[in-house]
C-alpha cells in the first residue's frame, strides 16, 4: 500500500513577511527549547527528512541542507527539488521545524538550528515508484550517509507495513539511528495511528493544540504514542522564500526531531534508546500517571531532556523490532516445498524430498523421514498392534474352548 503524507491544513494564503515569524513560534518558550539552547544547539548532529524534498535556497535554510538523494524519481538527485501535487512544500516546512537556522531574529528557526539536514525526496503519486519501497531505500540511504535522527512526517495509513520495512528499519536500530514518525491527523482521516508510528523501536509524536491539549483534528491517538507536542498555529517555511499557518502532527515531528538532537548533541555518548527515553522520561505528564493513548508519556520538555538525571536503560522503551519481527514475521514464512532429487540407480522415479533449515540428512535413505513415519509408519503400527492383539485374544479363546471340551 501507498504511503501518504502527513495532510496538513494551511490557513494562509498570502505568504507573511520573516519579521513577523518568529513571535509565532510559541512553542520556542513554552516547550523549554530556548532553555534547552543554554547548553546546545544540535551542533554535530545531522537529522534526515523524508519527505517531498527540502528546498534549501530558503533563506531560513541558509547552511542547513548538507546534501540529499532522490527516490521518486521526479526530483534532482540531491533531494533538494521539492516533489508533489501542492509543490512539494511539505518537506521545506518540515526541514524548517527541525532545524531552520532564521535570519538573525527573524524568520523560522528550528529546534536544534545548529543540526545539519539531509534532504530525501519521495513521491506518492501515480508517476513515483512503489512508495513503500522509496521509504525502505530512503532509510537504508541516510543510515548510510550519516544520520544520527529520521524524521519522518507521514503514515501509510495501516497499523502494518511492509517485509521492506523491517529491515530497513532494523537496519536504523542496529546502528543507533532515532526513527521519529507522526501519529498522523485525525481531521484528514487518521483516525487511528499508522505505520511506521506503530513500529516497535519508532518515537511516534502526538499533536496539542495552543493551550498544550489535545489537537481533535491534528492528532491521531493510539498506544504507540511516545510524545506530544505542538502541532497547531505553527509556521512554516515554503519553496520560494515564503511562509505559511499550518497544523498538523507533521509540523509536531521535527520539533520534537529537533530537541532528540539535541539530546544527541548534549550527551554524544548515549545510544538511541537512551535518547529516546530521555524524551519520554523527561516529559510532563499531561495530569495523568504513565502513559496514555492520547499524550503518550507526556508533553515534550526539550530542556528537562536535555538537562535533567535521568537513569541509563538497558533497552529501547518504545520497543524492540528485532524481537518483534521474531514473534510476529513466523506466520509469514513460506511453507516447505518439495524438490525433486536424482533418482537412485535403476530407477526412473524421482524420489520426492523436503528441504529443512540446514543440510541434508546424510541417513536419509537409510532412515524413514518424519512424514513417512506419520503417514505410513504410524497408521501400521496401529493396525500391527491391532492384529497382535486380535491374535492373542483368539489363541487365548482356541485354549479355553480345548480344555472345556477335554472336561467334557
Amino acid at each position: 500500500m501507498a504511503a501518504l503524507l502527513t495532510a496538513s491544513f494551511v490557513f494562509t494564503a498570502t505568504p507573511a513577511h520573516a519579521d513577523s515569524i518568529r513571535d509565532r513560534e510559541y512553542w520556542l518558550g513554552d516547550y523549554g527549547i530556548r532553555e534547552a539552547w543554554k547548553t546546545t544547539k544540535g551542533k554535530g548532529v545531522t537529522i534526515a527528512v523524508i519527505d517531498t524534498g527540502v528546498d534549501s535556497s530558503h533563506p531560513d535554510l541558509k547552511g542547513a541542507v548538507i546534501g540529499g538523494a532522490d527516490f521518486s524519481g521526479l526530483g534532482s538527485k540531491n533531494g533538494q527539488t521539492p516533489v508533489g501535487s501542492d509543490g512539494g512544500s511539505h518537506g521545506t516546512m518540515v526541514a524548517a521545524l527541525a532545524a531552520g537556522r532564521g535570519q538573525g531574529t527573524s524568520g523560522v528557526i528550528g529546534a536544534a538550528p545548529a543540526a545539519s539536514i539531509l534532504a530525501i525526496s519521495v513521491g506518492f503519486g501515480a508517476d513515483a515508484p512503489n512508495s513503500d519501497d522509496q521509504i525502505a531505500k530512503a532509510v537504508r540511504w541516510a543510515v548510510d550517509n550519516g544520520a544520527d535522527v529520521i524524521n519522518m512526517s507521514l503514515t501509510r495509513n495501516t497499523l502494518d507495513w511492509p517485509t521492506s520495512w523491517d529491515d530497513a528499519f532494523l537496519y536504523a536500530a542496529q546502528n543507533d539511528v532515532v526513527v521519529v514518525a507522526a501519529a498522523g491527523n485525525r481531521g484528514s482521516g487518521t483516525t487511528q495511528v499508522g505505520a511506521p508510528a506503530t513500529m516497535p523501536g519508532v518515537l511516534t509524536v502526538a499533536g496539542l493544540d495552543r493551550e498544550g491539549e489535545a489537537s481533535w483534528n491534528a492528532s491521531s491517538q493510539g498506544i504507540t504514542i511516545g510524545v506530544s507536542a505542538p502541532a497547531e498555529q505553527l509556521v512554516g517555511a515554503v519553496p520560494g522564500g515564503g511562509y505559511v499557518l499550518w497544523d498538523g502532527t507533521s509540523g509536531a515531528t521535527p520539533i520534537v526531531a529537533g530537541v532528540v538532537a539535541l539530546v544527541r548533541s548534549a550527551h554524544p555518548d548515549l545510544d538511541a534508546a537512551n535518547v529516546i527515553n530521555r524524551v519520554i522520561a523527561t516529559a510532563d505528564d499531561a495530569g495523568k500517571s504513565g502513559t496514555d493513548p492520547i499524550y503518550g508519556f507526556g508533553k515534550l520538555d526539550a530542556a528537562a531532556a536535555v538537562k535533567a538525571n535521568v537513569k541509563a536503560v538497558a533497552s529501547n522503551p518504545m520497543g524492540d523490532l528485532a524481537d518483534w519481527i521474531r514473534v510476529h514475521r513466523r506466520a509469514d514464512a513460506p511453507e516447505p516445498t518439495l524438490t525433486p532429487v536424482p533418482a537412485p540407480t535403476g530407477s526412473t522415479t524421482p524420489v520426492p524430498t523436503i528441504e529443512a533449515d540446514g543440510p541434508a540428512n546424510p541417513l536419509g535413505t537409510l532412515l524413514p523421514t518424519v512424514a513417512q513415519l506419520r503417514d505410513v509408519g504410524i497408521p501400521l503400527l496401529l493396525f500391527g498392534g491391532f492384529g497382535a492383539a486380535l491374535i492373542v485374544l483368539l489363541v487365548a479363546l482356541w485354549r479355553q474352548f480345548g480344555r472345556a471340551r477335554q472336561q467334557e
